[in-house]
């Protein structure tokens, strides 16, 4: 595992297990740390610079988020998506984030169709800089699933959220996929402004399509 201060940990006793959480999650979200790789604690606790107990913790976590994997006799793993896990995935954040569309137009504040809007617009100016965008995004999904007001439908999509952006940050990495994805997430808040709860499910679920086909062939090249 190559040496690097992305993954060091500031010393803040308070904070040290979010930290060492959160520079591992981004760490697999980046592909810094590839799927399949090995984690080796003793490797970690010197990346990081924590104890080997907040390692474990962390890793605990990941792998109830399905990030990481305990292989008997090899140890801990980044967890690989196949083809067939991703297409599963994709169908059901589409049918989710369809039903998420439709809520927010039906439920959602005045207040919160304005943040949806800031959200977006957030969007667009990392965009337009060539600069990521996975994290505004995230933002901008959190308004949508707060507006639609379902909350056993926030706590599925919880339950998916770290495996799906594995997945997101893949589609994101093919050529001309981040260009689409905004004009996709346009037609999301057109239909909003429009107050049309089935335009709003069928954009959300054409982007989850979209994306879909993106990740599939960057799966297939990450394999490749």
């Amino acid at each position: 595992m190559t040496q690097t201060n992305a993954l060091r940990v500031e010393r803040n006793p308070a904070l040290i297990r979010s930290q060492v959480l959160e520079n591992l999650r981004q760490a697999i979200l980046d592909r810094r740390l590839a799927p399949g790789q090995r984690l080796i604690e003793r490797e970690l606790v010197e990346l990081t610079g924590v104890s080997r107990t907040s390692v474990r913790e962390a890793l605990r976590e990941l792998a109830a988020e399905g990030l990481v994997t305990a292989i008997p006799n090899k140890g801990t793993v980044v967890t690989s998506v196949s083809a067939e896990e991703a297409r599963q995935l994709y169908q059901v954040r589409s049918a989710l984030e369809a039903l998420a569309g439709r809520l927010f137009v039906e439920n959602a504040s005045a207040a919160q169709r304005k943040a949806l809007a800031r959200a977006l617009e957030k969007v667009d100016r990392l965009a337009a800089r060539d600069q990521p965008i996975l994290a505004a995004k995230d933002a901008f999904y959190d308004v949508l699933f707060e507006g639609g007001g379902n909350i056993a439908l926030r706590q599925v999509v919880g339950g998916l959220h770290a495996r799906v952006s594995v997945l997101r940050s893949l589609s994101l990495s093919i050529p001309g996929r981040q260009e689409h994805s905004v004009k996709e997430l346009h037609a999301i808040v057109d239909a909003v402004l429009a107050n049309d709860a089935d335009a709003a499910g069928a954009a959300c679920a054409r982007h989850v399509e979209e994306a879909g086909r993106a990740g599939l062939i960057a799966l297939a090249e990450q394999d490749g």
